[in-house]
C-alpha cells in the first residue's frame, strides 16, 4: 500500500544520532521503506524512511523540520525486510542501524545504473619493466577490474597499474552495471531421482507451491543426494518466477556448488560474499531489489539483501558454526534465516548431514518438519570407521602418523585409490620456540603463540593477521639453527607423507593455499582426475566435495578439538568427523576411515567408531538439559575491551558490580577471556546463563544501558554465543 508523508521518519546510520523526522517537500513520495538522501548539519546523510511508531525520537515542531533532498532511484525496503530488521536489533541487542546497513551493503548501487570504468591486460609489453610492473602483469592475467582492485589483487599500488595504462599495457573497458544475467531452465537437466529423494523434492516443491511458512529440517547421510533435493524445490522457486537464497557457510564451498548448480539448470546462480569484486556486487545488488536475479548464492550477508519475491530459503550445512557472526552484529545467519522465512511467509530449508543438536530439538517438538535420507544414494555404502589408540599404536619417535594409517595410504596407493588425511590446524606447527633459552614466539598483538609456515617462511598470528619471517637466530639470545617446530600442523603431515611414501602425489587444501576460486577450481578438477594421491586438509574440504577414488580418511588428532571445554566442543567434534568421514567411500568403492585418537573411551569418539548419532545426540541432550544449556537454556556473553588494560578491568568491575538479582538468571565473571588479547585489546567477558522463561534482552539492555564508560572502552553483547574465546 502506497502511503502518503508529509513527514518522516529515518533510520540513519549512526547509532549516536537515532532516529531523525524530516519534512518531505511537496510532489516528493516517501513511502516506509524509501532509501532517501537528507541534510544534518552541513552535510548529506543516507537514511531510510521508517514507520513513526516503530523508532523513538524526539518531538520536533513540522514547522523546524529540515526537508529531505532526494529519494533514491530504488525500490523501498519491503515490510517484511523491515520487521526482519527489527526482530535482529531487538534479539542480538544490537543497533537497528547496523542491522539496516547490511540491507543497503553497495551503496554505489543507490544510484541508479550506467557504465563503470574497469580495465584489462591488452597483451602489450611496456618499454620499461620494473620489478613492480612485471609482477602486476604476472598477476593480472585474464582479470578485469576496476584500479583499486586490481591493485589489490596484484599487490601493488594504484601509481604502478596507472602507469601500465599510460604505457598501453592495460586499457580501459566500459562495463554496463545493469546488464541482465543468463536465465535459469529449471527444466535444463532433470536427474532421476530414488524414492527417499523424489519423495523428499516433492514435499519441498509443494511448498515452495503454497507459499507459506514451512520449516524443514533435511537430515541426510553424506552422499544421500540433499543438493539434488533441494534443487527440485529451487526448480518450482523458478517456474513461478520467485526468487531462491541459498547460504553456504564457507567460501570455499562455492566454487563446487556453482558446477553443480550449473550441470542442473544451464547457467551459474548470482553470488554474493565478500571476495565479489564491487562492481560485481553493484550489478548483482540491482539484479536482487529488481527482481532479475532468480537464484542468490551467498554466505550470510546475502541474508539481509532486500529480494523483491523471495520464494525459497536453503540454508546448506546448516549446523556449520560460520553462519554465526563474531563481530559487529553478532546473529547466527542460521537462525535468522528461519525468521525471516517466517516474515516472508516462504518455506525454509536446513540441510545437513550432522544437524545442529538446537534444529534437532525443534523438529522433535514439531516445530521444524524433519525429512530424512538414510542411505547413500545409487547404493553406495557408509564407510567403515576403526579407532587408533595411540597409548597402544603410537608413531615412530618424531612422527605423527600411526604405523596402521601409513600402511592403509600404501594399499591405496599401489591400487591407485585415493586418500584424505584431516587435521583442523593450519601451518607448519602451532609453536616455535628456541632449544637453547626457551623462548617461544608470541603475538604481540594477541595472547596467541605464532604459527610456523615453513613453506612460506613465515610465523603468522591466525588470529590478527599478524606475521613475520622466520628468523636464523633467536632473537633472546641470538642462537643459531635452535629453533624447534612443537607439534603438527598439516604442512608437518604433508612433509610425514612426503618423506615416508616419495613417490605420492600430495596437495595440501587450507585456505592458505585454496585462498581463490580459480585455485579451488585447479584442486577439485585434479583430484577428480586422479593427479592427486592424498589430500591433507583442514575443515575447508570436509564437507559438499565427491571424489569418487577417495576410499580412505584418516584423522590425525581426533583429540583436538575436545581441548577448552567448549560448550558445543563434543557436538562440533562429532560434526567434523562425521563430515570428513563422510569423504570416503562415496563411489563404487567401499570407504573406509581411521581415527587417532588417545581417548578413545570418550562418548564422541565411541560413537563415532559405533556409528551410533542418536546414541551421541541423547548423551549430549541430556548433558545439555542438566546444564540449563541451550537448547533448554539461554546464553549471552558481554565482551569488554579496551587498548588499556586497567581501563577494561575497570569496565567490567563496574558492568560486574551492576549487575542484576534474577531468579531465572545467573550471572558469571567478569574474568580475563581465554584470548585475554585480541588484536592489541585487552579482553574481559561475563557469562550469563538465563531459563528459557527469562526476558533476556530485556534484563541485558535494562542493566546496561544506564552505565557510562570511557571512549576508548568497548562493550558488546553476544547473544548465543558460540566462541568462548
Amino acid at each position: 500500500m502506497c502511503v502518503t508523508m508529509t513527514r518522516v521518519r529515518l533510520l540513519v546510520f549512526n547509532v549516536a544520532l537515532g532516529a531523525l523526522d524530516y519534512r518531505v517537500p511537496e510532489g516528493m513520495l516517501v513511502q516506509p521503506g524509501s532509501v532517501v538522501v537528507a541534510p544534518l548539519g552541513p552535510r548529506q546523510i543516507l537514511g531510510i524512511a521508517w514507520e513513526p511508531a516503530r523508532l523513538e525520537a524526539g518531538e520536533v515542531p513540522e514547522a523546524k523540520l529540515r526537508p529531505i533532498v532526494e529519494v533514491l532511484p530504488v525500490p523501498p525496503l519491503p515490510t517484511a525486510l523491515r520487521r526482519l530488521i527489527e526482530w535482529t536489533a531487538d534479539y542480538y541487542c544490537a543497533p537497528m542501524s547496523a542491522v539496516a546497513r547490511m540491507a543497503l551493503a553497495s551503496s554505489a548501487a543507490l544510484k541508479g545504473g550506467g557504465t563503470v570504468i574497469e580495465y584489462r591486460l591488452t597483451g602489450e609489453e611496456p618499454a620499461r619493466l620494473t620489478p613492480q610492473r612485471l609482477a602486476a602483469l604476472d598477476a593480472l592475467h585474464g582479470e578485469q577490474a576496476t584500479i583499486r582492485e586490481l591493485a589489490e589483487i596484484a599487490g601493488v599500488s594504484e601509481g604502478v597499474l596507472r602507469g601500465l595504462v599510460s604505457a598501453g599495457a592495460l586499457e580501459p573497458v566500459a562495463v554496463d552495471i545493469d546488464r541482465p544475467y543468463p536465465k535459469a531452465d529449471p527444466d535444463f537437466a532433470v536427474p532421476e531421482l530414488s524414492g527417499d529423494q523424489q519423495l523428499a523434492a516433492d514435499t519441498f516443491s509443494n511448498a515452495v507451491r503454497e507459499r507459506a511458512f514451512r520449516p524443514f529440517l533435511l537430515d541426510g547421510v553424506t552422499g544421500s543426494g540433499k543438493t539434488e533435493c533441494y534443487f527440485e524445490a529451487i526448480a518450482e522457486a523458478l517456474r513461478l518466477g520467485r526468487q531462491t537464497l541459498v547460504l553456504l557457510p564457507e567460501i570455499a564451498l562455492t566454487q563446487n556448488f556453482l558446477r553443480r548448480f550449473e550441470q542442473r539448470f544451464g547457467v551459474p546462480p548470482l553470488l554474493w560474499h565478500s571476495s565479489v569484486k564491487s562492481t560485481e556486487r553493484r550489478r548483482a545488488w540491482r539484479a536482487i531489489v529488481s527482481g532479475e536475479a532468480q537464484v542468490v548464492v551467498g554466505a550470510r550477508s546475502a541474508l539481509f539483501l532486500p529480494y523483491a519475491n523471495l520464494g525459497l530459503i536453503v540454508i546448506d550445512e546448516a549446523h556449520e558454526v560460520s553462519f554465526k557472526q563474531d563481530d559487529g552484529v553478532r546473529y547466527n545467519a542460521r537462525d535468522v534465516a528461519v525468521i525471516r522465512a517466517r516474515f516472508e511467509q516462504v518455506p525454509v530449508i536446513l540441510a545437513s548431514a550432522t544437524p545442529a543438536l538446537e534444529s534437532l530439538q525443534l523438529a522433535e517438538n514439531g516445530i521444524y518438519e524433519r525429512i530424512e535420507l538414510p542411505d547413500r544414494f545409487g547404493g553406495a555404502s557408509l564407510p567403515d570407521i576403526g579407532i587408533v589408540d595411540l597409548r597402544h599404536e603410537p608413531p615412530e619417535r618424531g612422527r605423527w602418523l600411526a604405523p596402521r594409517l601409513l600402511r592403509e595410504i600404501e594399499a591405496r596407493l599401489e591400487r591407485g585409490e585415493q586418500s584424505l588425511l584431516f587435521l583442523n590446524r593450519r601451518g607448519y606447527a602451532p609453536l616455535t620456540l628456541c632449544r637453547s633459552c626457551g623462548h617461544r614466539f608470541a603475538c604481540p598483538n594477541c595472547s596467541a603463540w605464532l604459527v610456523e609456515h615453513r613453506f612460506s617462511r613465515r610465523l603468522a598470528c591466525h588470529h590478527c593477521g599478524h606475521g613475520v619471517a622466520t628468523p636464523d637466530a633467536c632473537p633472546e639470545c641470538g642462537e643459531k639453527d635452535c629453533l624447534v617446530a612443537c607439534g603438527p600442523g598439516v604442512e608437518r603431515i604433508a612433509e610425514e607423507v612426503r618423506e615416508l611414501l616419495p613417490g605420492a602425489r600430495i596437495a595440501q587444501a587450507t585456505s592458505d593455499t585454496l585462498n581463490t576460486p580459480e585455485r579451488i577450481t585447479e584442486f577439485v578438477e585434479a583430484a577428480e582426475q586422479g593427479a592427486i594421491d592424498v589430500i591433507v586438509c583442514t575443515q575447508l574440504v570436509t564437507k559438499g566435495y565427491h571424489f569418487p577414488e577417495l576410499t580412505l580418511v584418516g584423522v590425525v588428532d581426533a583429540d583436538l578439538g575436545l581441548e577448552g571445554g567448549d560448550l558445543r566442543a563434543g557436538e562440533r567434534t562429532y560434526q567434523q568427523i562425521a563430515q570428513v568421514a563422510g569423504r570416503a567411500g562415496r563411489g563404487d568403492k567401499p570407504g573406509h576411515v581411521l581415527i587417532q585418537t588417545r581417548h578413545p573411551e570418550a562418548p564422541v569418539i565411541a560413537a563415532l567408531a559405533a556409528g551410533d548419532r542418536d546414541a551421541f545426540y541423547e548423551a549430549e541432550t541430556q548433558g545439555r538439559r542438566e546444564a540449563g544449556a541451550p537448547p533448554f537454556g539461554r546464553w549471552a556473553a558481554i565482551i569488554v575491551s579496551s587498548e588499556d588494560e586497567a581501563e577494561a578491568r575497570e569496565a567490567a568491575r563496574a558492568i560486574g558490580g551492576s549487575r542484576p538479582s534474577h531468579p531465572d538468571i545467573a550471572i558469571l565473571g567478569p574474568a580475563p577471556a581465554p584470548l585475554s588479547l585480541l588484536r592489541g585489546r585487552y579482553r574481559y567477558r561475563l557469562l550469563i546463563n538465563a531459563r528459557r522463561s527469562a526476558q533476556l534482552q530485556k534484563v541485558l539492555r535494562q542493566w546496561l544501558d544506564p552505565l557510562q564508560f570511557p571512549r576508548g572502552v568497548r562493550v558488546s553483547i553476544d547473544v548465543d554465543p558460540y566462541s568462548f574465546v
